[in-house]
């Protein structure tokens, strides 16, 4: 059979080697930790947005590079399918008029790049899934031509043995299979990244988990999949499946999906980085020629480039990162919980609520983690996609005394009489202008009060259109261009008017 076993370029000597370079990138990453070498707090946040291209139809356009051609911006780049883009925004200070900034900023370069998208028929739209999407659109044909997808496509694949076989049972059930790793450019999302020092790393994690629920609960926006109503969430059942490399007799002995949302509260950063190289193998075996050890003895700062590349392809819904800047290491955690759109003022209005209500709660002398239980925090999540701002959430009572453990709540009253209010304390430890704070929590609240945030607006419109006569399909593309046509109004999505018809 040959002494060598090639798989997509790499054969066994590389994954051999690059083992063992994980390993000493892990060494690496204790040894930096232990002599406190990390960036000092800044109070640093980014911000970046996977996007969707559609026709005036409603229809995906699969013409990302025409479109990145047009827009020439570095701060737009492509993304899994090539119906998809990723905008990104530079680092900004937690302080003062930054969510207005923000807004300012991403409603100008969405705005430019939106337009010079329609000139070939391609609009720009943040939505979690796009509506029309159908299985055919999801094909290898149509992901970027770019080599590290088709590689990471590849080993994915490979590793699978068979089809990736999507069963998602909501409203409908949706069942399918698919030859490659397609499916997941499906899914575009919002991700928050927040620096942090090592000694608050855990704090910032274990919040962020706790309250993925209630974020997916006041910002689903992903209620349909190739033609059907499945969950009010449905990016999250669809990436897990979408990626998981695991054929059924390793699902069956309990090994772990590579898009997961974890089993423990964490004491350390370094916890993750262990977990995510002890229970996954490389999918993209690349050694680089750097010795982290010996940049470390010369007193230098290492890439630690295998273990950067394997944490990428791990798809937690809080992703620990370490990166270098300046010549000096950073840590960051990624919150990768929430889908786009619809519009720039609700992602601030979620970016508001997530980074005020990590900093009260990792704040907090008796954290939350400390009385809700991991799993409870897994079922929270898994409600939260499921029911969206309907859901029912368990979180721990505010007495301390007779009665005190773990209640269901209806998500929107903890998020009101709870959750804002710590959100809007954080906010202000963060030094956030407090006008800012207020306009933006309030789309927060108002959303809740009103039981609306966009899945709740597609779903309630597309039965609209049903009722009005229109078949599955063309109730969905009616569905998707009232929704562009509103989110260019700019308006958050709460004050949308149900229906297809203007």
């Amino acid at each position: 059979m040959g002494e060598k076993v090639v798989a997509a370029g790499f054969d066994l000597s590389d994954r051999q080697r690059h083992r063992g370079k994980l390993r000493q990138c892990l060494e690496g990453l204790s040894r930096l930790l232990e002599d406190s070498r990390f960036d000092r707090p800044r109070n640093l946040m980014g911000l970046e947005i996977e996007l969707n291209l559609a026709g005036p139809d409603g229809a995906p356009r699969m013409m990302n590079a025409e479109v990145l051609e047009r827009i020439a911006s570095r701060d737009f780049q492509t993304e899994l399918g090539q119906f998809n883009l990723e905008v990104n925004v530079v680092p900004h200070r937690l302080r003062g008029r930054v969510l207005d900034r923000l807004a300012e900023e991403l409603g100008t370069g969405l705005g430019y790049a939106d337009r010079r998208a329609r000139e070939i028929g391609a609009g720009i739209v943040m939505i979690g899934i796009l509506p029309t999407l159908a299985a055919d659109d999801l094909v290898l044909g149509n992901l970027s031509d770019v080599d590290r997808y088709m590689r990471l496509n590849d080993e994915m694949v490979a590793a699978r043995g068979e089809n990736f076989t999507i069963d998602i049972d909501g409203v409908e059930r949706l069942t399918c299979a698919f030859r490659s790793i397609a499916p997941e450019s499906a899914c575009t999302s919002v991700q928050l990244h927040l620096q942090v020092t090592p000694g608050r790393f855990a704090a910032v994690w274990n919040a962020a988990q706790a309250i993925a629920a209630a974020q997916i609960a006041v910002g689903a926006n992903s209620p349909f999949l190739f033609g059907r109503e499945l969950w009010r969430e449905s990016r999250p059942p669809l990436f897990v499946q979408s990626t998981d490399t695991r054929p059924p007799e390793l699902k069956a002995q309990g090994v772990r999906p590579r898009t997961w949302f974890g089993e423990r509260w964490i004491t350390d950063a370094f916890d993750l980085f262990e977990e995510n190289v002890r229970y996954f193998p490389p999918l993209l075996p690349i050694c680089g020629d750097q010795d982290p050890m010996r940049v470390l003895d010369a007193g230098g700062v290492p890439s630690l480039q295998e273990l950067v590349l394997h944490n990428g392809t791990v798809y937690r819904w809080n992703r620990p990162v370490y990166a270098v800047a300046g010549g000096v290491p950073h840590l960051r955690v990624e919150n990768r919980v929430l889908p786009a759109g619809p519009t720039v003022v609700d992602v601030i209005a979620n970016t508001a609520f997530y980074y005020g209500l990590v900093r009260a709660l990792a704040d907090e002398p008796r954290p939350v983690w400390t009385r809700l239980p991991f799993a409870v925090a897994a079922d929270n999540f898994e409600a939260a996609c499921r029911h969206g701002i309907d859901a029912t959430l368990r979180w721990p009572r505010r007495s301390r005394g007779v009665g005190a453990g773990i209640t269901a709540v209806p998500a929107v009253q903890l998020v009101r009489e709870e959750l804002l209010p710590l959100a809007a304390a954080g906010l202000d430890a963060w030094g956030v202008e407090p006008a800012d704070r207020d306009r933006y929590l309030k789309v927060i609240e108002e959303r809740c009060r009103r039981r609306v945030n966009g899945a709740s607006w597609q779903a309630a419109t597309y039965h609209d259109a049903l009722t009005s006569g229109l078949e599955r399909d063309a109730a969905l593309a009616a569905t998707t261009r009232r929704y562009c046509e509103l989110a260019r109004t700019g308006e958050p999505v709460h004050t949308w008017p149900v229906g297809a018809e203007g």
